[in-house]
């Protein structure tokens, strides 16, 4: 169901930079007192490794279930940016999918058989929602699985003037060595939509990407 036509390869090395930082996460995580704080609650400036979302994060079981349905689905947010060498840890998944209802059952399937359990849902203004096809049919719904939480978007989202549907046709495509195949976010598309939310935490994580940017530049 992905869509057609060439999709250019990323990184080889950007599935193992995610295992690392979920085994960083880990050991950050380990010892940490829940305090009922979930990723929508964190800070400008910590961001979600501070909230209780990082506790246990690892993206890789819901990112099988999506790679399982055939729906292009890209990261976006700090796992992208981890994948793309950030050192800068998160607590939550952040995705964007065409938002084609003609996807959206395919979609609703692989959050409802993700490994520990279905996804519980929420619509973008908090309320909950069955994990079925019309939940996706907006233009965000928060997610919580047993090992990721975070928000799954549309280009319906209000953007401003960030063209994310030519973000998503054009990300990257990564191949983990079992097959796992992962779509995220180009450099600097990435980095775009960091200087538009302006927070702190997205200038400070645009910086480090603009470093890396410019060290690809020179390879």
């Amino acid at each position: 169901m992905t869509e057609p036509g060439e999709v250019t390869l990323g990184d080889p090395a950007a599935v193992a930079r995610l295992e690392i930082a979920v085994g960083r996460i880990a050991e950050l995580t380990r010892d940490r007192v829940v305090t009922g704080a979930s990723h929508v609650d964190a800070d400008g400036i910590v961001g979600t490794i501070g909230t209780d979302d990082a506790i246990g994060f690892d993206p890789f079981p819901l990112l099988r279930a999506l790679h399982r349905s055939g729906v292009r689905v890209a990261v976006i947010g700090q796992v992208a940016g981890i994948m793309h060498g950030s050192v800068d840890l998160t607590g939550d998944l952040d995705l964007l999918w065409d938002g084609d209802p003609a996807h959206a059952a395919a979609l609703a399937s692989a959050f409802a058989q993700v490994e520990g359990g279905p996804a519980v849902l929420e619509d973008k203004d908090g309320r909950p929602v069955p994990c079925e096809a019309a939940s996706f049919l907006g233009s965000k719904v928060l997610f919580s699985t047993a090992t990721a939480s975070g928000d799954c978007c549309t280009p319906a989202l209000p953007w401003g003037a960030i063209p994310v549907a030519d973000y998503l046709a054009r990300s990257l495509r990564t191949v983990a060595d079992d097959g796992l195949e992962i779509h995220y976010l180009r450099l600097d598309d990435l980095i775009s939509m960091r200087r538009a939310a302006g927070r702190p935490k997205d200038h400070r994580r645009a910086d480090e990407l603009d470093l890396l940017a410019a060290g690809d530049a020179t390879t």
